[in-house]
């Protein structure tokens, strides 16, 4: 009896939701466009990054290489991009991650996705709210922060900030009160600032060019002594051995592990799945253009910075204005200022406008409060629950020392990567169950051979599922995906990622055993990568669901496979103390989600009633579309 109970609530942690896309209501007012789009991905990314982490990744890490890190950062965002672009055409609802994971794999991932998006995007508000206000501060000569400490110090180590930032404070409500207006006005303010950042951006490139010099980029140990003054050998060590890879190749790749984060951002994209006008069309193109823009910006501006200034000489706090300096050019500093500004106003909007979302689709599902689902009928948005998530952004940006907490930011953004890259290879070999019609203009011009079918609404197909033997792992036997089929991928998408986690400690921990010829670890390197080629063989064999999209990952199941190794690789370079902070966040999520969430989920309802034996022979019953409530 114990077991069949167990058994039952087991399977109510992997219950998947039914999304019926055919339905065109929504509650959200549907107004951005695709530019409305790119601009909210370009905003969210390309914020403070570019105008700090070049400078501190070239200076300490990888010199004028910094371009090749850039480089390698970009490709391995394109990747997770080209995933969160195939489900922005499969899935185009309100809720990114969370909902992608909530359709492939389950409830219980699911509510882990959303726990730790939302942990991410309130620690990314109130982080860049605290930029912003000390880069004004900065500019207007340190008197916010001078009176203040003065006044009020509340500093405890690794926990309060040195001073209460009340700037901070006011500019998130400030913002809050923005999103709450109004998706539209929202998405001008956006468009303008970002606008503003991409001419500056521009400006710094193209002076970059023509002020610099390419021995920059080969720089000798003489040139170090002649323009530092020193002779101390000691000091080579912010030189390294010069030339364009001063740091050596395992610097370099830290460094782009380092510039990956600069591109985490542009996932907010996938949330407007509601409030674009063509969500099947505008977010694979908005979440491909934005990435593509942001790296043109990263590349120009670290490739410009570090031809107008040797490496070694750049301010990590104020890279740009420090290489304008240096060239003579100091009054432009003011120019840099004002785009810094912008960027920063574009990115917190950019950290900010997703989070409610997120919390309005795990609301709407059951597995939070419901009153945070509650959309106001003027606004057309999820007004209680962009109150809330501002409010508490406010306090933390006002009260909390952030800078231990940041890499918490980057743990929720991989893991969803990591799912995310994980959910297209398995639902791209599962069988299909519905097939729905989308019914928005541009998409019938796009797909007018398709719509020329037989009108339907949703046409469900069954398939034939036989018992599994072991030659389904070569040879399925069927052209298109099976039950069978589909658990083989879902299997061996398990099986994979648990040896990408073993490969990638190795890599972390082991790497220099392994680059000295240790015969131990090699061979269990090697015995992984041969498991995890195999396994991925046995994938690529299983028939592929030939469902019409506007857009699809290519190269399937490589290129989402390779994503999830890279995603998972950077998760293991974080400390131990930072595991055990988002160790305390996901069991505080625990408490919320079976304490609630499990009792409380709209599949509950469906779970709990009659099963229906379902057949070739048998109708399906209809699926269901989960409707908010508007206040």
């Amino acid at each position: 009896m114990n077991c069949g109970v167990l058994a039952t609530f087991g399977k109510k942690l992997i219950r998947r939701r039914d999304i019926n896309v055919s339905n065109e209501e929504s509650c959200f007012a549907r107004c951005l466009t695709t530019l409305d789009l790119i601009a909210l991905g370009v905003g969210s990314t390309l914020g403070a990054g570019v105008y700090v982490l070049a400078g501190e990744v070239a200076k300490e890490k990888a010199g004028p290489s910094i371009v090749l890190c850039f480089l390698a950062a970009a490709l391995s965002s394109v990747l997770a991009g080209l995933c969160y672009a195939e489900f922005g055409a499969r899935v185009p609802k309100t809720g990114s991650a969370y909902l992608y994971s909530y359709v492939t794999v389950g409830e219980i991932w699911a509510f882990t996705t959303g726990w730790n998006l939302i942990l991410s995007y309130v620690l990314g508000t109130a982080s860049v709210a605290r930029a912003w206000s000390s880069n004004f501060d900065d500019i207007i000569g340190n008197h916010i922060k001078n009176y203040f400490t003065e006044r009020i110090n509340i500093k405890v180590e690794n926990v309060l900030a040195e001073y209460p930032d009340f700037f901070a404070l006011l500019l998130v409500i400030l913002l809050t009160g923005l999103l709450a207006v109004g998706v539209s006005e929202s998405a001008l303010v956006n468009k303008i600032f970002t606008a503003v950042n991409l001419l500056v951006l521009a400006f710094v490139i193209l002076s970059g060019f023509l002020k610099g010099d390419a021995k920059n980029w080969s720089l000798t140990q003489e040139d170090y002594y002649n323009l530092t003054s020193s002779n101390v050998s000691d000091s080579l060590q912010e030189f390294g051995s010069g030339g364009f890879l001063p740091f050596g190749f395992s610097k370099a790749a830290s460094g782009a592990a380092a510039c990956f984060y600069a591109f985490v951002g542009f996932d907010c994209i996938a949330t407007t799945g509601e409030e674009a006008k063509n969500p099947q069309r505008s977010i694979p193109i908005g979440i491909i253009v934005s990435l593509l823009v942001c790296f043109l910006a990263y590349f120009g501006v670290s490739a410009a910075l570090t031809l107008m200034i040797p490496y070694f000489l750049l301010n990590k706090e104020s890279p740009i204005p420090g290489a304008f300096r240096y060239v003579g050019w100091e009054p432009a500093r003011y120019v840099v200022s004002v785009g810094s500004l912008c960027a920063l106003s574009t990115s917190l909007l950019g950290s900010m406008f997703p989070m409610p979302r997120v919390i309005y689709a795990m609301a709407e599902d059951g597995l939070l409060f419901k009153f945070l689902a509650r959309v106001n009928k003027r606004t057309k948005t999820p007004l209680i629950a962009t109150i809330v998530s501002g409010i508490v952004s406010a306090i933390m940006a006002f009260l909390f020392e952030l800078k231990v907490l940041v890499e918490l930011m980057s743990i929720g953004t991989l893991l969803a990567y990591s799912l995310v890259a994980a959910c297209v290879v398995i639902l791209r070999y599962q069988p299909e169950k519905q097939r729905c019609s989308l019914k928005t203009t541009e998409m019938v011009k796009l797909n007018k051979e398709e719509n020329e079918k037989p009108d339907t609404d949703l046409q469900v197909t069954y398939t034939q599922t036989d018992a599994f033997s072991f030659r389904h792992l070569v040879s399925p036997g069927s052209d298109v995906p099976t039950k069978t089929s589909g658990l083989v991928v879902y299997g061996c998408v398990s099986i994979i990622s648990i040896f990408f986690i073993f490969m990638c400690l190795i890599l972390c921990h082991k790497l220099n055993d392994i680059l000295t010829g240790s015969p131990i670890w090699i061979t269990v390197f090697i015995l992984l990568s041969v498991c995890s080629a195999a396994v991925t063989f046995v994938i690529w064999k299983q028939p592929e669901c030939k469902t019409h999209l506007s857009f699809k990952v290519p190269a399937v199941p490589l290129l989402p496979l390779f994503s999830v190794f890279i995603n998972l690789y950077f998760m293991v370079q974080f400390d131990n103390d930072t595991w055990i902070r988002f160790s305390i966040w996901m069991a505080l999520g625990f408490i919320i989600y079976f304490a609630y969430g499990v009792w409380n989920s709209t599949e509950e309802h469906d779970f709990n009633g009659m099963e229906i034996q379902r057949n070739p022979d048998f109708p399906s019953p209809a699926v269901k579309d989960h409707s908010a409530a508007v206040v």
